[in-house]
Parts: structure tokens; C-alpha cells; sequence
């Protein structure tokens, strides 16, 4: 694809990696099979192709409306069309650099900027959950439908969390949304980490990712909270930690990318890139346990329909390596059509965009009820709130899935 920048963008770092993306793209139209966003609207403009071409123009100074924010905001940074794309395209990364250039260039008005930096400000304070959502369940009958529909059930109890008895050491992160809505999910890490020896430990003071204001287009937000959330971690690291654990695979699709946020930070950028260097899925800590066979030994196999967060097949290509340690936990994956397509859920995206939403959760959910699953597992908390909601089946973490297993095994002994 030829490009012709405009002197805003020229020869800037921004404008040369942007430029080097456009000219990998050779508008095949394979993204756009594959595209959740295409597959519901039908409109060349809210798929890969036709973005890329929007963001283009852009970048060649032509003029930026409402409209054209409108289809970049319409994208759920599901990622699958980097999977699809024979070339290579880095379309996240272009659709970053899209949807900033287009809020400066074509402006929200104020009411929509404050409802956006609210969404961010309260899903990334762990203090506001907490005093809210209870109040939220209370007076759930009388919301309006899309603030309904955002309420989560009530979580589970977090149960013991192991105290750190064993020389080998990881990190996990507390995150923001995670521990109001699945308290549960780090603890049963914990517990599961344990029993291979491997003591989990969380910092007090480490907090939202950065995801939340990344996605919602305020980078100065999001770059503040990855610098304190490494601020927060540094102490650990230092103390000889052996990896940063992430349970939500949306965050540790950002967390991976920290080295490239803050690349041109003189002061955080090494930080960064080792903090990128150590951060670990739990399903990679598992791949390589040799006792985990021994775990489950004797348990009868269970049949469960796994949703493969965008943010773990598409973002971190965690896919296959998810499929083969869950088979070797015990678990019989069911088929589950379309698993490549999105859920709807994207962090706040089911409350910006619910007309596409809904349908993609309606989908999600019947192909993975289609099955003779018993419940249904996921990787990222996101995805498991947004199920959760409308499911018939029960949806959790893998992680407290396996953990429940173990747990029924040693009531058994």
C-alpha cells in the first residue's frame, strides 16, 4: 500500500511506524472474513480493510469526522484479523496511532469525553467497586437496560490464599476490575501454584494495568498507570521473583506489550522491557509443570466448552498451549464453532457498543452451549462477567476450575 503522510505525521516516530504498517497491508480482504464487527454489520468501513483505509487518509491529511471515529470505536481490538493477515499487518498497533490522531482531529463532544474517562476512572479504581457494585445488584430492577446489563452476579468467596513457603517465588497481579468481580481467580492460582511448589505473592499497591485507558484512546492515563503498576512491582522484581503472573489474558496481553509503550521513556524503558521479559500466563507455568499429570491423577475427565479470550489466541497465541494444558488437566474440551470470533465483552465495549455487543454474546453462547460441556471455562475476567450474565451454563476461570477439581480430590482422601 503507497502512502503519502501529511507534514503533521511525517517523518515522526508515530508517522514511521504507522507508515511501515500500511506498507505491509496488500488489501487481500482475508481480515475482514474474520472480522466479529464485519460479520454483524455487513460494512466494508467496520472491518480491517476498510479501517486501515480510513486511517490512511488520515494520516494523508484528509478530513477526520465523526463517522470515521466511529468505525475505529466500533473495533473491538479483538486482534483476529492479525491472526488471519498472510502479511503481517500490525493492525493494532495502526489502530492505536488511528484513534488518536481522529480525537484530535475530530474532537467528542463533552458529554461523551466525560462518560468515557468516568467508565475508565470507576472500572479502574478497586475502591469504587467495591462500594458500588453491591449497591449496583441492589437496585438492579430499577436501572436502565444498558446499566442492567452491566451488573455482574455477586462473586464467589475467595477462599485461603497459601501462605509463601517455597523457594521458588512469582508474581501475580492484584488488577483493578479481577478482584471485585473474581476474587477467586488469583487465590485459586495460588492454591493450584502451590501445590506444583510455588508460592504466589501479590504487591499491595499494584493496581489497574493501563488496559482500560489504552483501549478507550487516553494514552496519558494508561501510560501513568503502567508506570505506577511497575513502580509497584519493581521492589519484587528486584527481590528475585522468577515471573510476573497475569490471570487475565486482556491484561497480559497490555502487560506484554509494556517494553513497546515506554520504549522512548528513558527512565522507565528498561523497566519496562524486563517487566515485558517476565510476564507469564498461568497456563505457561503449567505447560511446563511436571506434576501436573500427578495432580489430577485418578479424577474422572470433565467435558467443558472453552471461550479462548481474543486477548489469548489472537493477542498473546496462547491458543494451542491453552487446548494441550487443559487436556492434561483433566479436561475434555467440547467444539465449539466459530471459537476465533470475539464475545462482545472487550473491557467496557458491551456498554459503548451494545447494539454489536449483544449479538456476539448471543453467538458466543450458543456455540458454546451447543456441546455436552458441564460448564464453561475462559481465561480472562472480562469475557467470564460478560458470559456470566446471559449463560445457561455456569462460567469460570479455568484456573478455579482446576483448583475446584483438586479441592474435591483431597475431600475424597
Amino acid at each position: 500500500m503507497q502512502t503519502q503522510l501529511a507534514d503533521f505525521i511525517r517523518s515522526t516516530p508515530t508517522g514511521d511506524a504507522a507508515e511501515a504498517i500500511l506498507r505491509k497491508c496488500v488489501h487481500c480482504g482475508f481480515c475482514t472474513a474474520t472480522c466479529p464487527t464485519y460479520q454483524v454489520l455487513g460494512d466494508e468501513l467496520d472491518g480491517p480493510r476498510g479501517r486501515i483505509y480510513l486511517i490512511k487518509q488520515m494520516l494523508e491529511g484528509a478530513a477526520v469526522s465523526a463517522r470515521t471515529r466511529t468505525h475505529l470505536d466500533r473495533c473491538l481490538t479483538c486482534r483476529a484479523c492479525e491472526t488471519t493477515c498472510p502479511s503481517g499487518v500490525d493492525y493494532g498497533q495502526l489502530l492505536d496511532i488511528g484513534r488518536e490522531v481522529a480525537e484530535v482531529r475530530a474532537p467528542r463532544g463533552w458529554f461523551e469525553r466525560i462518560w468515557r474517562r468516568s467508565l475508565v476512572a470507576f472500572f479502574r479504581s478497586r475502591a469504587a467497586l467495591a462500594f458500588m457494585l453491591p449497591l449496583a445488584r441492589f437496585v438492579r430492577p430499577v436501572l436502565p437496560a444498558v446499566l442492567e446489563r452491566a451488573v455482574p452476579l455477586a462473586p464467589p468467596d475467595a477462599g485461603v490464599w497459601p501462605a509463601p513457603r517455597h523457594a521458588r517465588r512469582m508474581l501475580v497481579l492484584g488488577g483493578c476490575v479481577q478482584p471485585a468481580l473474581g476474587p477467586d481467580i488469583n487465590a485459586a492460582t495460588a492454591r493450584v501454584f502451590d501445590r506444583l511448589g510455588i508460592s504466589l505473592v501479590e504487591a499491595p499497591a499494584a493496581g489497574c494495568c493501563g488496559s482500560l485507558a489504552h483501549h478507550m484512546t487516553l494514552p496519558a492515563t494508561a501510560l501513568d498507570d503502567v508506570r505506577a503498576l511497575i513502580d509497584a512491582w519493581w521492589p519484587f522484581i528486584e527481590s528475585g521473583v522468577e515471573a510476573v503472573i497475569v490471570t487475565a489474558s486482556g491484561c497480559g496481553s497490555m502487560v506484554h506489550d509494556y517494553g513497546r509503550l515506554l520504549a522512548d521513556d528513558p527512565v522507565y524503558r528498561e523497566r519496562a522491557a524486563r517487566v515485558s521479559a517476565m510476564v507469564r500466563d498461568p497456563l505457561e507455568v503449567l505447560a511446563d509443570a511436571p506434576g501436573l499429570e500427578s495432580l489430577v491423577a485418578e479424577l474422572p475427565r470433565v467435558p467443558v466448552a472453552f471461550q479462548v479470550p481474543c486477548s489469548l489466541q489472537h493477542g498473546l497465541r496462547l491458543r494451542p498451549l491453552a487446548e494441550s494444558v487443559l487436556v492434561r488437566a483433566g479436561f475434555d474440551l467440547v467444539p465449539v464453532a466459530d471459537a476465533h470470533l470475539c464475545c462482545g465483552s472487550a473491557g467496557t465495549y458491551s456498554l459503548l457498543q451494545p447494539a454489536i455487543s449483544m449479538p456476539l454474546r448471543a453467538a458466543k453462547i450458543a456455540a458454546l452451549q451447543a456441546g455436552v460441556g458441564q460448564f464453561i471455562v475462559s481465561a480472562n475476567i472480562g469475557c467470564i462477567a460478560h458470559l456470566a450474565r446471559a449463560a445457561a451454563l455456569p462460567v469460570r476461570h479455568w484456573v478455579v476450575a482446576l483448583d475446584q477439581r483438586l479441592a474435591q480430590r483431597l475431600t475424597a482422601r
